[in-house]
């Protein structure tokens, strides 16, 4: 095997790529939890880690043992600290890893998929409801699914099953509507269900200006691949959440472009 020597260590090429490996995947966790709370804490423990090794390499063994009991402890803690950024991570891997990124079945599903979404998502009734909900400062929070499945999400309302039309969804984003609260989840061509309660955003670096809907709307996106359009009460804009990912301040025609790049493309 290939080696050279670097002072007192005999590094090999696999020596090499181990470390350009462990470098690449720290570097991904700290932009997963950058921004955050978490990112500190995550600095903090790669510190101590960093101590240990350290001293263990000194022969500081007093101290070698009480930092081995702390980072065995510790790694525990971190899992229930990043629960939510461990979440985050899986889920991405599952969607770069799903089956309908590769070539051969975006090819064999595409004529499909994109009869049965242009079937089953209609986007002018639903951007003909933002648009009226906008001008008339009435909040609402759109659910439109993709490729995962939102029963759960949809028990938590009241279920509906009916076509998708400008008029209902007024109906029941309307303030006088027992169903205005909560969210509309729309999947399948179909409005499945009103009033649900959506997994909220933990997100510390939102700004304060944006309140319940769009913490809903990003929280969503971060637990499944749907897509999902928030209307302000307070200013009547539009923003949209996509893969944890939420944009704001969006014009009628950016948001239509933004739903037809992302809904018409299968396995985004």
């Amino acid at each position: 095997m290939l080696a050279f020597r670097l002072g007192f260590l005999d590094i090999s090429w696999l020596d090499l790529l181990d470390i350009g490996l462990v470098a690449l995947l720290i570097y991904q966790i700290y932009n997963l939890v950058r921004g955050s709370v978490a990112s500190r804490v995550f600095v903090g423990y790669l510190l101590v880690y960093l101590a240990y090794l350290l001293v263990k390499a000194l022969g500081l063994n007093l101290m070698t043992t009480i930092l081995e009991y702390f980072i065995s402890v510790g790694a525990l803690a971190l899992i229930i600290i990043f629960q939510h950024e461990i979440r985050r991570f899986l889920l991405l891997i599952g969607k770069s890893t799903n089956l309908t990124n590769s070539r051969f079945f975006r090819r064999w599903l595409l004529r499909n998929n994109t009869e049965r979404t242009e079937t089953h998502t209609p986007l002018k009734p639903i951007l003909d409801t933002c648009k009226a909900l906008g001008a008339e400062f009435s909040g609402g929070l759109l659910v439109l699914q993709k490729n995962d499945g939102l029963e759960k999400f949809a028990q938590s309302g009241e279920l509906i099953d009916a076509d998708v039309t400008k008029s209902l969804l007024l109906a029941i984003f309307s303030q006088y509507s027992p169903l205005h609260d909560g969210a509309v989840i729309i999947g399948d061509g179909r409005i499945r269900a009103a009033r649900c309660i959506l997994p909220v955003s933990e997100d510390d670096e939102l700004p304060p200006s944006l309140g319940f809907r769009h913490r809903a709307a990003l929280g969503m996106s971060e637990a499944t691949d749907a897509a999902v359009i928030a209307i302000s009460e307070e200013s009547g804009r539009l923003a949209l959440a996509i893969n944890g990912e939420l944009f704001t301040n969006l014009s009628l025609p950016d948001l239509e472009s933004r739903l037809e790049r992302y809904l018409r493309e299968p396995g985004r």
